[in-house]
C-alpha cells in the first residue's frame, strides 16, 4: 500500500496514467483495435496488442503497418476502434490498488491524468468508473505534439497543476510511460512491480518506485 503521508511530504502533485494504471482496459482495447484493424483485411490477435499496450494510436498504427505490410485508412480504423471501445465501456474496471490511492489522496495533493489515449475515450473511461471527479486536470494525446516516451504529456500536466516537474510523482504501467516520466524529470512509480512499501521508504526525489497493482 502507498504511504500517503510520505507522498504528501515529498511531492507537491501526483500524475496518473489512465489505461493499465487507473483502469484495466488492455483487453478491451485489444478487441477494439482488432475491430479497427480488420478493416485492412488483416487479423490482429490479442497477444500482439498486449505486447504493445500503452502505445499511442499513431505509434500503434505505425507498428501495425510495418509488421503487417499494409497501409491503413487511419481515420476509419480509429473511428471503428473508438466506437467498439465506447460500446464496451461498461466492461472497464478500475485497478483497485491505484484507484484506492487516488481516493486517499483526494484533497491532500493536486492530481492530474496524463494519458496517451484520446480525450473522447479517456473522458468516457474516467466518468464511467467514477474517477473523473478526483482530478484537477486531464491531459490526453489530443493536447500535445508528441506521445510517450516523449515527456510532453507529463510536462503539460505539471504546467496545468502549477507544479515544477521535479516536485511531481508519476504512476505508470508501461515502459514508454515510465520513460516519459523520467524524461520529464519526475519520480515514477511502476504499478506493475512488487515491494512497494519497502521501496517507498528508501525513495528520494527523482528516483523510481515500484508498486504492486
Amino acid at each position: 500500500m502507498i504511504d500517503i503521508p510520505s507522498l504528501e511530504n515529498r511531492f507537491e502533485a501526483v500524475i496518473f496514467d489512465c489505461d493499465g494504471t487507473l483502469v484495466h482496459t488492455p483487453p478491451i482495447y485489444a478487441d477494439a483495435w482488432a475491430a479497427g484493424f480488420a478493416l485492412s483485411g488483416k487479423l490482429m490477435n490479442q497477444t500482439w496488442y498486449l505486447a504493445r499496450a500503452g502505445m499511442s494510436e499513431g505509434v500503434l498504427m505505425d507498428a501495425f503497418e510495418r509488421e503487417f505490410d499494409v497501409v491503413l485508412d487511419r481515420q476509419s480504423v480509429i473511428a471503428a476502434m473508438r466506437s467498439h471501445f465506447l460500446q464496451n465501456i461498461h466492461n472497464v474496471r478500475e485497478v483497485h490498488a491505484v484507484a484506492a490511492t487516488v481516493r486517499r489522496l483526494a484533497g491532500l495533493l493536486p492530481m492530474a491524468v496524463a494519458s496517451g489515449g484520446s480525450r473522447e475515450v479517456v473522458t468516457a473511461t474516467l466518468q464511467g468508473t467514477g474517477l473523473w471527479e478526483y482530478f484537477d486536470h486531464v491531459v490526453t494525446i489530443d493536447d500535445v505534439a508528441n506521445p510517450k516516451p516523449a515527456p510532453d504529456l507529463f510536462l503539460q500536466a505539471a504546467a496545468l497543476l502549477g507544479v515544477e516537474p521535479a516536485r511531481c510523482v508519476v504512476f505508470e504501467d508501461s515502459e514508454q510511460g515510465l520513460e516519459a516520466g523520467r524524461r520529464a524529470g519526475m519520480s515514477v512509480i511502476d504499478v506493475n512491480r512488487p515491494d512497494l512499501h519497502e521501496q517507498q521508504r528508501e525513495m528520494k526525489i527523482g528516483e523510481s518506485l515500484q508498486m504492486n497493482s
